[in-house]
């Protein structure tokens, strides 16, 4: 009789999981787990929690669905509130456990806790399975070590000579070890957070694969809001201007793969064009990260990169607050991050143009930035924030805020977000400092770089 362990992470779902279809196959009956860590929810020396209130909500919505998913085929989820190095040692003696299958993992910190584990419990055999790229790591024309150092350098190869593996389909029956029920998942208060905190928080989109399905569905075939995505990407007001999966892929509620058999049936039944090459190209953009991260390791946790170079930064407390609060004065970024400690998400443009002027303005170490946004974003992904965030302090060009308000037209986006601005006009809006506006904060400096794009916006009309 082999009993078998499925070790829930960042694979919240049953279709296209490896590990869940091989521990299906292999074993006579199944144990399923997921444990969240608390010390991801600890606070950091930089004044806020590792992960906040909406990242909490938004894995417990996913979790609960994962939990109501594998109940719909005879499954049962056990959810462990303190680390799974604590509750897998726990399951692995009660029900005589001698496998267990799970995601593999790339990141310093998971890798670490998965080697505790296996050394807390030497005689169980640990089956990993690569579930998170579009294309496998086995499948692209280069090893780890040799990930090139340009996305282009990567990408073009990548496309030419890998495929994506097929879907693999969500199990219809589950043979679960029976009498054992699944547990709820644990209240906030167990990490640190109040009632009226947890209350209050409301992310962007309802975690969980049912809703990445339907997302999926919707942005495809249902709305063909897939076909203009190319060029409403760059907007920051609503939900339909992005397709809304980079949530459901951070948690892997929606595997890259489903993305993209969808994506090529779209093309096939409805339009092939821009757009839809646009976002399989930021699925495979998302795996170079990863396989990239994966090369650098914890260097790319530093503040002087896997570069290595040192940046003399300035690090004002009193600035790096007014950042995070959305109060530095300058509206197109106060927006963004106001809508970012609300619902947990913000648009492309917004990351760019917040984090931009978080190293170049203010001249603060990023990776205070990259913390922030890893404490608030419900799409968090290591590779892809850290990555972004050390392109912006090494390697982009300069982002004008105040040209790109304009560029974007901005001022509906601005005037959601800022009640302080919610009456006034196009130009107010804009560059508020130029007018008494008492209420909302004036900008912590105004640049000489910034004065053209100031001029163009003074000679809007009203």
């Amino acid at each position: 009789m082999k009993t078998g362990l499925v070790w829930f992470k960042n694979d919240l779902r049953l279709h296209d999981n490896e590990a869940l279809t091989k521990a299906v196959q292999e074993c006579d009956e199944l144990i399923f787990c997921y444990a969240l860590e608390k010390s991801n929810f600890q606070k950091l020396d930089l004044g806020f929690k590792k992960s906040d209130i909406n990242r909490f909500k938004f894995i417990e919505q996913s979790v609960v669905d994962l939990k109501k998913n594998l109940e719909k085929v005879g499954g049962h989820l056990i959810i462990g509130s303190d680390s799974a190095a604590e509750l897998l040692p726990e399951l692995v003696k009660k029900y005589d456990i001698t496998d267990v299958y799970a995601e593999e993992e790339y990141a310093s910190e998971e890798l670490n806790l998965i080697k505790d584990i296996q050394d807390i419990l030497p005689k169980v055999k640990f089956h990993f399975y690569w579930g998170k790229t579009l294309y496998h790591k086995d499948d692209i024309p280069f090893t780890i070590s040799k990930i090139p150092l340009s996305s282009k350098a990567y990408r073009i190869p990548a496309a030419n000579e890998s495929e994506p593996r097929e879907v693999i389909k969500a199990p219809t029956k589950l043979k679960s070890v029976k009498k054992v029920k699944s547990t709820k998942f644990p209240f906030c208060t167990k990490f640190d957070f109040t009632k009226k905190e947890y209350d209050a928080a409301k992310p962007l989109l309802e975690g969980g694969e049912t809703q990445a399905l339907k997302r999926l569905q919707y942005y495809t075939f249902k709305s063909e809001l897939l076909t203009g995505y190319r060029w409403s990407r760059n907007q920051s007001q609503g939900l339909d201007y992005s397709s809304k999966f980079s949530p459901y892929l951070a948690l892997g509620c929606i595997s890259p793969r489903e993305i993209f058999e969808k994506v090529k049936k779209y093309e096939e039944k409805v339009k092939k064009n821009q757009s839809t090459w646009w976002i399989v190209f930021e699925l495979v953009w998302r795996d170079y990260f990863t396989f990239k991260g994966m090369k650098f390791g914890d260097k790319i946790f530093k503040t002087k990169g896997y570069k290595n170079k040192k940046i003399p930064f300035e690090n004002n407390k009193k600035n790096f607050k007014r950042w995070c609060d959305g109060k530095t004065g300058i509206p197109f970024v106060d927006a963004h991050m106001r809508q970012l400690n609300e619902t947990g998400y913000m648009s492309n443009r917004g990351r760019v143009n917040c984090a931009s002027y978080f190293v170049h303005d203010l001249n603060i170490d990023w990776t205070w930035g990259a913390a922030y946004f890893e404490s608030k974003l419900i799409d968090y992904d290591v590779t892809s924030n850290w990555m972004n965030w050390h392109m912006q302090a090494f390697e982009i060009y300069y982002t004008n805020p105040i040209h790109q308000s304009n560029k974007y037209k901005a001022q509906d986006f601005i005037r959601e977000w800022i009640p302080e601005l919610k009456d006034k006009n196009n130009i107010e809006v804009l560059i508020p400092w130029e007018f008494d506006i008492p209420d909302y904060p004036k900008p912590i400096e105004i640049f000489p770089k910034w004065e053209r794009a100031i001029n163009l916006i003074k000679k809007l009309k009203v």
